[in-house]
């Protein structure tokens, strides 16, 4: 599953000791490994290879340059929502041709940065939208194809804030709307209206969603009679944080297979969670522990600023000692494992049996390769730690850690307050 295993009470990165790691990179910091992110990336392009799909990974699950041109160099096309995004999959060497731009807000100046690098689709959101791509195109003289974004109104069973299918989320179109659409291509001259698009959530466990989305959809391009020649299904498959049992990437293709092949469209996937989630972890520090008459806080240097998943979705992450004492079974009590941040919800994990651990122990949050280090943030003015990738024997700084100079940058003092 991953490459993140205890060895004589030693946490290991691969071949690596996690604690030697830390020796030289300051907590709290990020960790990926380098061979469980392709590890995962292959499973996904093995299980669909009867199909041989574009399999975009989302940028916006992970975004580190080091992550991203790993997967480039290994065959991934890429899954933007920015110009930030565009930015740095350019960076990683990625192929015009193997670009996907989704996004419901997407500006002018990121729409003509799409364009002039010449990406595989954009996905359309709104008609608006459309007309303003097309707006665009016209005045830089390109044809640019369009995959519209269907809302297939399905309810996966995943947390609310990450259900993107349903009827009432701002993503995609409704049917009728985006039939409207395939019936009026005429208005637009400068786009190959050629795909479809559907993304109905993230941490999905089972098939059932998918196949009912892609159903609908498949049903209404032939109800409606409406030809295109490529269908991407998104992504959004779940991952292991805790108890759950979710669907392998085999599994996922022998479910929904029959309907990609019988529908002879040339089918993009967009996996982020699924590549990198655990792929990754965050590693942090002891810095008190603290008794109350009703609550054990183990109090460690990161917090909702380095990973705001628990906080936002009281989503939950495994947590382990770095280094096992031989008596730490013994020793174990419940404890909330808490941040530095001034604010309640600032928690990493609550009501957790660790092993008592002493000032300096180093503490392991897993499964945190995904929307972990790309959601972090510099609230109460903490520099965001460093980002480390581990290759075999070695591990490189893939990112290096922010300084005080880095959170002012680009403030400026106005000289009526000088």
């Amino acid at each position: 599953m991953h490459e993140f295993n205890f060895k004589d009470n030693e946490l290991y990165c691969e071949n690596i000791k996690v604690a030697d790691i830390a020796k030289s990179v300051a907590t709290p910091f990020y960790l990926y490994s380098y061979k469980t992110l392709i590890d995962h990336y292959r499973k996904i392009k093995t299980a669909f290879r009867p199909i041989d799909p574009l399999v975009c990974f989302s940028v916006k699950s992970n975004s580190n340059l080091a992550v991203l041109r790993a997967l480039v160099k290994n065959g991934a096309g890429l899954d933007v929502v920015s110009g930030g995004e565009l930015y740095k999959a350019k960076l990683a060497g990625v192929k015009a041709g193997k670009v996907v731009y989704a996004g419901v807000g997407k500006k002018h100046s990121e729409i003509e940065e799409a364009i002039e690098f010449g990406i595989l689709f954009f996905n359309i959101e709104s008609e608006e939208e459309l007309g303003d791509i097309e707006k665009i195109a016209n005045r830089l003289k390109k044809k640019v194809n369009i995959a519209v974004r269907i809302n297939p109104d399905v309810i996966p069973k995943t947390h609310r804030y990450i259900a993107t299918g349903k009827g009432e989320s701002k993503f995609g179109l409704d049917f009728e709307t985006a039939h409207k659409i395939f019936n009026s291509r005429w208005k637009y001259p400068h786009l190959n209206i050629r795909g479809v698009h559907i993304h109905i959530g993230s941490q999905i466990l089972n098939a059932e969603p998918f196949t009912t989305a892609i159903r609908k959809v498949l049903e209404f391009l032939k109800s409606c009679k409406i030809e295109v020649d490529y269908f991407n299904i998104g992504g959004g498959l779940g991952i292991v944080y805790s108890i759950e049992n979710p669907q392998t990437a085999k599994s996922f293709a022998k479910s929904i297979l029959p309907l990609l092949k019988k529908s002879k469209l040339n089918i993009i996937l967009e996996p982020g969670r699924f590549i990198s989630g655990n792929s990754g972890i965050l590693v942090t520090k002891v810095l008190y522990t603290k008794r109350t008459p009703r609550k054990t806080f183990i109090i460690v240097d990161g917090g909702m600023s380095d990973l705001i998943r628990p906080s936002l979705y009281e989503a939950y992450h495994k947590i382990v000692p770095v280094r096992v004492r031989q008596d730490s079974s013994a020793t174990a009590e419940r404890v909330d494992v808490v941040g530095p941040i001034c604010e309640t919800g600032d928690f990493l994990g609550k009501d957790r049996y660790l092993p008592r651990m002493p000032k300096g122990s180093l503490v392991a949050v897993m499964a945190a390769g995904a929307y972990g280090f790309t959601m972090s943030s510099n609230y109460n003015s903490r520099p965001r730690g460093a980002e480390v990738m581990v290759i075999g024997n070695k591990f490189y700084t893939v990112k290096e850690a922010e300084s005080y100079k880095d959170l002012v940058h680009g403030e400026i003092i106005p000289r009526i307050l000088r």
